[in-house]
Formats: structure tokens, sequence, C-alpha cells
């Protein structure tokens, strides 16, 4: 799996949401100021090329949908990031969020709840 641009990845988001679209459908999910036609249908058949979307034809459009779930990719990202800037350790990824204090009292007491339910399932 490769890693998505920016834009890729804000219509990925948009069809894991709409689970099957047309790009005028795909459009209509961007905040105004949208961009051109072109420019989704060109991001949408670089996506098709690295094989996150298919399409099913109905003549001559095209409606498009996920290949990747929205889960996997989660996942292949947030592992990069963990290999690539915090050694592989969630412990060094939180702590470097609470030291930036982007942690709140409910942020923390709810890592502890997660923590502490993983605990007991093993």
């Amino acid at each position: 799996m490769k890693e998505l641009t920016k834009a890729e990845e804000q219509v990925m988001q948009i069809l894991w949401n709409l689970k099957k679209g047309f790009i005028k459908d795909i459009l209509q999910e961007f905040d105004p100021p949208r961009p051109a036609y072109t420019t989704v249908s060109t991001i949408v058949r670089i996506l098709e090329t690295k094989g996150f979307i298919a399409h099913e034809s109905f003549g001559k459009t095209h409606r498009y949908y996920p290949l990747v779930e929205r889960e996997a990719y989660k996942e292949f990202i947030t592992s990069g990031l963990l290999k690539e800037y915090f050694n592989g350790s969630v412990s060094n990824l939180v702590s470097h969020f609470s030291k930036r204090e982007q942690l709140s009292a409910a942020d923390v007491e709810a890592l502890l709840k997660i923590i502490n339910q993983q605990q007991k399932a093993k």
C-alpha cells in the first residue's frame, strides 16, 4: 500500500463516506470553494491506478467505489507514523502529545480506560 497525497486522501474520505459515487457526487461533498470537475476526475483516475478504488460503467459515466477499507489505510498510516517518528513506541507518541499540552484530562482518562480494558482482556 502507498501513502496518499492530501488531495487523494480527501477524495478517499469522501468515497468511504459515500460508499459509491460519481464524480459529481464526490464534488458535491467538498466544502466551497470546490475544486474543478477535471481536478477531481484526475485524482479519481490516480486512485484507481494505485488500486484504492474501482468503478462500474454506466455508458460513458463511471460510478466509483473504494477497494481499500478506511480501517486498513488508517492502520497503514498510523503504523508508519509510529515507526518513522516515534521509534515504534506508543508511549513516545502519547508523551509527545502530553508535552505539547494537547491531552486534556478527559483524554488522559480515556487513555487510562482503554489501557485498563486491554489489560483485563489479556
